[in-house]
């Protein structure tokens, strides 16, 4: 894919209207309201590794509808001090893997939570979270239960995502006033859900994220996962409608505008699965409309060569000396 058509002056004034219901605030408190009547932890468990350094726990938590959603614990082996916590969430597709795969955040000092995908793993990494909630909608889980936003997949999953977040506090060895949240494409747009959806979050850190502008992101790009909601459709003509209005209430835009914590973005502007414009577009609403007379902080790093794998190891890099920084005047 070529260069975003918009120039960077576009990008950085790219701010379009997304659609948002009217009743978008009362359908994530009830929605939320509900799981957190659940009992939270149902599981904590040492998870053997042969990593010396590291020491890991095998967590299941419990998520939308009170469903078990695993996740791994990591934290710096030998640690007895409370640490700054970071909630990880994974790509399309993918689930949590092995304790071992997925060490920077821990290795930076960090008491880490990386959340399983219900129901995703197996096209790109394995996991063990079912998602057991069938509905009407197409075969992949941008579709499940699509035609309604009270069954949609993604209702489920951001839900999730927020009680990771909440699961992380109730662990052992976490300040649980020091949490920050990281994704990269979908697990980008579902770390925006949660900024919008929690409101005393440390940082949120975001690259390449799905979820965003999603309408427009459905006509701009044919690759999965928005290719999937354009194929769904070219078959369903007529939930077409109804497609639109579920997607509304999960567009992480919509998320952005209500965040309070501060936030880093980065996106690759070949970015062929995530069109660039639409991680702008959450980027330059991001705090709009969290009622604050001070927005939060925020930056953007563009990789003006990159495809949506993004700056990759500079990025990350960028992302820890970030979020140092950040968390520093706290600690001091």
């Amino acid at each position: 894919m070529p260069h975003s058509t918009l120039t960077v002056d576009e990008l950085q004034r790219y701010a379009p209207e997304v659609a948002e219901p009217d009743d978008f605030d009362e359908f994530w408190r009830d929605t939320l309201a509900v799981a957190a009547a659940a009992p939270l932890l149902v599981d904590v468990r040492p998870e053997p590794t042969d990593l010396r350094l590291l020491d890991s726990w095998d967590v299941t938590f419990a998520g939308f509808g009170g469903d078990p959603v695993r996740a791994w614990y990591t934290r710096p082996a030998g640690v007895r001090e409370s640490l700054p916590a970071v909630v990880e969430y994974v790509g399309y597709g993918r689930g949590r893997g092995l304790p071992h795969e997925r060490l920077t955040w821990p290795v930076a000092g960090y008491a880490h939570l990386l959340m399983d995908n219900r129901g995703q793993a197996g096209q790109h990494g394995a996991g063990d979270t079912p998602d057991p909630h069938g509905a009407p909608g197409g075969p992949s889980p941008v579709t499940w239960g699509v035609l309604d936003p009270r069954t949609y997949h993604y209702r489920r999953l951001i839900t999730d995502a927020v009680r990771a977040v909440e699961a992380i506090r109730a662990l052992p060895g976490v300040e649980g006033d020091r949490v920050s949240v990281v994704g990269n494409s979908q697990g980008g747009g579902l770390a925006l859900a949660v900024a919008g959806l929690v409101d005393d979050l440390s940082a949120v850190l975001t690259t390449a994220p799905f979820l965003c502008d999603m309408r427009r992101s459905v006509a701009l790009t044919d690759l999965a996962p928005y290719g999937e909601i354009a194929r769904y459709l070219a078959v369903h003509r007529e939930a077409e409608e109804a497609v639109w209005r579920t997607l509304s209430y999960v567009d992480a835009v919509s998320f952005a505008r209500r965040a309070t914590a501060p936030a880093q973005f980065g996106v690759g502007r070949r970015d062929p699965v995530c069109p660039p414009r639409t991680a702008f577009a959450a980027y330059n609403h991001y705090g709009a409309a969290n009622g604050r007379p001070v927005p939060p902080e925020r930056e953007m790093h563009v990789y003006p060569f990159n495809g949506h794998e993004g700056g990759e190891a500079v990025h990350v890099r960028r992302q820890l000396r970030w979020l140092g920084s950040v968390l520093q005047p706290a600690r001091a």
